[in-house]
């Protein structure tokens, strides 16, 4: 019997692709990509000194890249070729995308099969899905291969030659990226706006009215026959772009009386109906799927990724990773089928309706992500999900069933309405008879239509959405007369354009055509990550190093952040995977540049000196600038009158101040706040050492001070220095007015509570990073409060050791519990809270959660499968001070499908790497994926 090997990307699809294709087919993980371009440090010896030796790519050569599989990677690789030796054909079935594509290449290099090689590729995991794949394999498209290809050395060579520059002249740890450097200047562009905005006030006058006995509200939008100014018709200096009338106090409180007082006769002067349409949004793509998830889920692009990840692999939905909005004939006939049985058939139109596909260079999967199959299974109905998961499922089938479904329709009325003249004062003071005009309109929705079902969510803006909500207005005629039952005069401030969401970055960054969408998750989760930006609520508010960052880049690599050349690189790189251009040509363009283009080879040589002070200050006012030190943003102060050579006077930032918010006045306040730092308490009775209050970098704190060490005039070994004793205060505490008992009370800690007899352990109560805690031997307890510190008792301490340790339902260290065994182990996975942050594990085998992802979003799939990825690549090795000999570089073999010369590509087969930890080498390397 005839035995295929399949090779998919992830462990999760092993099982159900198993069920699908039946006997004779044999299914494997590679787990991802199996090698990458090796670390120049590990490149062989004879290797580091050529052109190959700066990127691991021979940019002399044609950039050829050099590979290596990873040591993790190797135990996967021997099991693979294992398993081919008894193969009569090798299917390569990873996914269907770029990154998919270049797995398939890989794979093809490394395991040099004998055997014929077919390439399958699926939307969906379903029997109908991998039956018609099985049936229509193609060759490896080499040029997909070669566009993946192109991104990575792409951004190598941009990260080697830009993040270093980045370390030197602004900090440590600090990356630059393509697509990551342009979302960091949208960031900072955006507070810059905000930054230099300047609110216009203006003032409203509102009116509640009522006809035929029903209420309805009102805005005066004119006086004396000329439109009142709004927030629109002020430009972001504060000065009016329109000619219009900007209503002032004294008048809007004089209308505002007079409506109270019966004064004023309102009667309608015009009611204007037109039809109200509307259509339901185009099905999911990765871009309006990451928007919508964290609009209305509040998920970051990255959980919805992965929660998208888990339902696709699982057979739930489509592809997740798409710019095409276009729906299959089965996946229309399932949503119109389900939409008239939940809706009635009415909702459904008469044919069906068909979106295409949205982006200019569509490309990746070729349908929307919808619900898998032929009939879309109902939210209620799924089984075997978390709760993440049936959300955005849910999210993903209603928006999919509302695309078939019938617009909107309705009428929209706007009525205007007239106030007698009364006197009013004018902006110059003088007081004449004055007319006013009232408008309110309104939409009516007679057939909900896809409404039913869906509606699609809206991001921030400035006037708070432009279109009409739902209401109800009473039946009105012209010349017909109301009655005034309220008014309010309201000031009014324009506001500035608001920050980024990660919704509305997607957007953006999807609109200018910068990246692709199945980046943008990694992107901002890097952003984050390199503390340019971080989350307020849901905005992203830049931190001062991202200013220095984008700062340096528009100064000294001005074209490399344009955004639409970075988007034109986008363009160029589709254009590779089309055929349509040379990736080799074009790398070479990118870096050495041309006649219209200096390259970033030639910009690197030139750079010339880059004064790192200049790029880190900020001129605040004529006295203060903000500059990014070793240890983050600080004001320095000239004061008034002190010498050239006077040290600046320092003063922190606090930590939770927004660039914008940073103002001239802001910025006195913090010069003029009184000064707490080494305020003396009082003298320990038993030392006689001074106890200060001080004001450091995580908050404010006591601390006793310590004479200086005696000189003796003799060179004697310098002994290690005695730390004093510190502690910080309590949230309840100020600084300005900490007592001298408190501080003492602060130093004594931590308080022993007294003994466990059952142990022999003492118990002691004290202030933590996380709080305030109990410590009994190795065993920790939760404190309700910091004041139980010093108030708690033996009997208190021993009852709250006496619970289990809990963190609402769960034990404070297990974050979640899956309540299902580990496929392999058969022991129960859950997620925990560890010493280094929160982990996978089965009792077994730990997995670190990446950092940037939400541990309670790790599904029950994904955690197998990080398990699984873990376990293959053993136990962790020791370091060891000689790394065996490298194998001689290979020449890579030609690509199936491309007429290209066989020695394109070198290989090596050994690493010489030693393993770092993940901390350290994010640190001290550029960022070389930021695409995938």
């Amino acid at each position: 019997m005839s035995n295929s090997l399949v090779i998919v990307e992830s462990p999760t699809k092993v099982k159900s692709i198993s069920k699908y294709l039946g006997a004779g087919y044999t299914v494997m993980a590679s787990v991802g990509h199996i090698r990458d371009l090796i670390e120049p440090k590990n490149l062989p010896a004879e290797q580091k000194q050529g052109s190959l030796g700066k990127f691991s790519v021979d940019v002399e050569n044609g950039f050829q890249p050099y590979y290596a599989v990873s040591d993790a990677k190797k135990k996967t690789v021997t099991e693979l070729k294992r398993a081919l030796k008894e193969a009569d054909e090798l299917i390569l079935a990873t996914d269907e995308d770029r990154e998919g594509e270049a797995i398939a290449w890989h794979l093809m290099e490394v395991l040099k099969p004998k055997v014929p090689v077919k390439r399958m590729v699926f939307h969906e995991i379903t029997q109908e899905a991998i039956e018609a794949a099985k049936d229509q394999t193609r060759d490896i498209d080499a040029h997909l291969v070669d566009a993946q290809e192109t991104r990575r050395i792409l951004d190598r060579l941009y990260g080697y030659e830009i993040s270093p520059v980045l370390w030197r002249k602004v900090g440590p740890g600090l990356s630059a990226g393509r697509v990551q450097s342009a979302a960091t200047r949208l960031i900072v562009d955006r507070e810059r706006e905000r930054l230099s905005f300047v609110a216009a006030t203006y003032w409203g006058v509102n009116a509640d009215l009522n006809a035929a006995g029903q209420g309805f509200g009102v805005r005066l939008t004119k006086l004396g026959g000329q439109r009142l100014a709004t927030g629109r018709d002020f430009d972001d200096s504060g000065q009016l772009k329109n000619d219009v009338l900007v209503l002032r106090e004294p008048a809007a409180t004089t209308l505002e009386e007079a409506l109270k007082a019966g004064q004023v006769t309102v009667t309608v002067t015009s009611v204007e109906s037109k039809p109200y349409t509307r259509r339901p949004a185009a099905p999911f793509t990765t871009s309006t799927l990451q928007q919508e998830a964290s609009r209305k889920l509040h998920f970051s692009a990255r959980q919805t990724m992965s929660v998208a990840q888990s339902l696709y692999e699982n057979g739930h939905i489509t592809y997740m990773r798409t710019d095409s909005a276009n729906l299959s004939t089965q996946a229309i006939s399932a949503a119109r089928k389900q939409a008239a049985e939940l809706y009635g058939a009415d909702t459904v139109p008469e044919k069906p309706r068909y979106y295409g596909k949205n982006a200019k260079n569509a490309q990746e999967a070729h349908e929307a992500i919808r619900p898998a199959g032929s009939e879309f299974t109902r939210p209620g109905d799924l089984v075997g999900v978390s709760d993440t998961e049936r959300k955005l499922y849910d999210l993903i089938w209603k928006r999919t069933v509302a695309s078939q479904m019938a617009d909107a329709k309705g009428q929209t009325a706007t009525v205007t309405l007239a106030g007698s003249a009364i006197d009013l004062p004018d902006n110059d003071g003088t007081i004449s008879p004055t007319t006013s005009e009232y408008q309110v309109s309104g939409t009516v929705i007679t057939f909900r239509g896809f409404l039913a079902a869906y509606e699609e969510g809206r991001d921030e803006t400035r006037e708070g959405g432009a279109e009409n909500k739902e209401a109800k207005l009473p039946p009105l005629k012209e010349g017909e007369q109301v009655a005034v039952e309220g008014a309010e005069a309201k000031s009014h401030e324009t506001s500035p354009p608001p920050r980024y969401t990660e919704a509305s970055l997607v957007k953006v960054l999807d609109e200018l055509g910068i990246g692709r969408p199945s980046t943008y998750a990694s992107i901002i989760a890097t952003i984050m990550d390199r503390g340019y930006a971080k989350k307020r609520g849901n905005a992203l508010v830049p931190g001062w190093t991202a200013f220095s960052v984008v700062r340096l880049l528009e100064e000294h690599f001005e074209e490399l952040v344009e955004y639409d050349f970075t988007a034109q690189m986008e363009a160029d790189l589709d254009n590779i995977a089309s055929g349509e251009q040379d990736r080799t040509a074009w790398l070479g363009e990118f870096y050495f540049g041309s006649e219209d283009h200096p390259g970033l080879r030639k910009v690197i040589d030139n750079l010339g000196e880059i004064d790192a002070r200049a790029i880190n200050s900020t001129k605040l006012t004529e006295n203060a600038t903000l500059r990014i030190g070793r240890y983050g943003p600080y004001i320095e102060v000239v004061e008034d009158g002190a010498a050239e050579d006077a040290t600046p006077r320092r003063i922190n930032i606090p930590e939770d101040l927004a660039p914008d918010e940073l103002t001239t006045t802001k910025v006195q306040e913090l010069i003029d706040a009184p000064v707490v730092t080494d305020r003396v308490l009082g003298q320990d009775p038993e030392t006689g050492h001074d106890i200060v209050v001080k004001d450091g970098r995580f908050g404010p704190y006591v601390s006793e001070v310590l004479p200086a060490p005696e000189d003796d005039g003799t060179k004697k070994k310098k002994a290690a220095a005695p730390k004093p004793r510190t502690a910080s205060l309590f949230k309840s505490m100020v600084p300005e007015a900490v007592t001298f008992e408190e501080a003492m009370k602060l130093l004594s800690l931590p308080r022993v509570v007294g003994t466990d007899e059952e142990s022999g352990n003492e118990i002691t109560a004290q202030n933590g990073r996380y709080g305030p805690y109990l410590k009994k031997g190795t065993e920790t307890r939760t404190l309700p409060d910091e004041d139980s510190i010093f108030t708690i008792d033996v009997a208190g301490a021993l009852e709250l050791f006496s619970q289990p340790k809990y963190r609402g339902q769960q034990s404070k260290s297990v974050l979640l519990d899956f309540g299902k065994p580990d496929p392999v182990s058969e022991k129960p996975i859950k997620v925990k809270d560890g010493r280094f942050g929160p982990y996978v594990t089965d009792g077994e085998t730990n997995v670190t959660v990446p950092r940037g992802t939400d541990p309670m979003a790790v599904t029950f799939e994904r955690a197998v499968e990080m398990i699984a990825e873990k376990r293959a690549k053993g136990p962790a090795k020791k370091r060891t001070t000689a790394a065996k000999k490298p194998a001689a570089k290979k020449a890579a073999a030609k690509k199936p499908a491309a007429k290209k010369p066989a020695a394109k590509k070198t290989t090596a087969a050994k690493s010489t790497a030693a393993k770092t930890t993940a901390a350290k080498t994010a640190a001290a390397k550029p960022d070389q994926t930021e695409e995938s």
